[in-house]
């Protein structure tokens, strides 16, 4: 290599050394170098040799992006401007516990969505149909509504639902109250009386933190509450700090174009989860502290 060039290793996972944190890989990794700068704030939370093993031998430095995420995130969970509202969605709530239980503690509203509202609703005493639904959490789901789990913040469940007869874009669907959710049908979207619910609550907000789709957003059909509240996220913009992540959110975003309307776009993924859950990611914690 000559001054001001760059090389590119191939996809270092191929090397089994790498997932293990094998110490020796590691070590030949930074002989290569001087400085080790981590912009990889996707790869934060493994404690690969590439991402913690090599901070161990040179001086290791957060990137760019990596202070950006970094500086979003932790503001918005440390510092918040107030009200604070997290919308929380996804297919399962037990994906979610560790999420719920941080944010609930932290926000002034907590809306809840995606495929495991369905649990949210039979633990108010609603049938759900087909829907997914976790009976081993539906405790905990009540736990939550009632404020067993949580200080001052209040939780918003759907009132309506978007229903199909088949988890298929092209299914018979039914907009129903909550309270007539037909057997054998599957809850795929909130409601625009849900959706409106929850927009008025973004709109008074001054920081929001969004992680998890409304609906099955993919298909036309049940996308109408992933739009409706992404656009009221998106009206925020320069009033209050907005910060989407997750990679089916900034997903949805960016289909609607409205990623430039977003305060901080997390591209985290896994290494987002667990930030917001508030787990000390490898990858950061190996870096220097000035």
């Amino acid at each position: 290599m000559t001054p001001g060039s760059i090389a590119m290793l191939e996809n270092i996972r191929f090397d089994p050394g790498e997932a293990a944190n094998d110490p020796a890989l590691a070590e030949d990794l930074a002989a290569l170098a001087d400085v080790f700068v981590n912009d990889a704030f996707g790869a934060a939370h493994r404690a690969h040799a590439s991402t913690e093993g090599v901070a161990h031998h040179l001086p290791a430095l957060a990137g760019l992006l990596m202070e950006k995420e970094l500086v979003a995130l932790g503001g918005a969970l440390q510092t918040p401007e107030r009200p604070f509202t997290a919308i929380v969605g996804g297919a399962k709530v037990s994906d979610k516990i560790a999420m719920l239980d941080r944010l609930v503690s932290l926000v002034d509203t907590l809306i809840i969505g995606g495929g495991m509202a369905a649990t949210f609703l039979a633990a108010q005493g609603h049938r759900v149909g087909a829907s997914i639904l976790e009976e081993d959490r539906m405790e905990y789901a009540r736990g939550l509504l009632s404020g067993a789990h949580r200080g001052s913040a209040q939780v918003l469940a759907p009132t309506d639902v978007v229903v199909a007869n088949a988890f298929s874009e092209n299914a018979k669907t039914k907009l129903v109250s909550v309270d007539d959710i037909p057997d054998d049908w599957l809850v795929l979207d909130i409601g625009p009386r849900t959706a409106d619910a929850y927009c008025r609550a973004v709109s008074a907000s001054r920081t929001v933190l969004w992680n998890g789709p409304m609906g099955v957003f993919e298909w036309e059909t049940f996308s109408g509450g992933t739009r409706k509240v992404a656009e009221a996220i998106a009206d925020l913009h320069g009033t209050a700090t907005t910060v989407t992540g997750g990679g089916s959110t900034s997903e949805a975003v960016s289909r609607l174009g409205l990623t430039s309307r977003i305060s901080h776009d997390s591209t985290g993924g896994g290494a987002t989860l667990a930030f917001i859950e508030g787990k000390v990611l490898p990858g950061v914690a190996a870096l220097m502290d000035e």
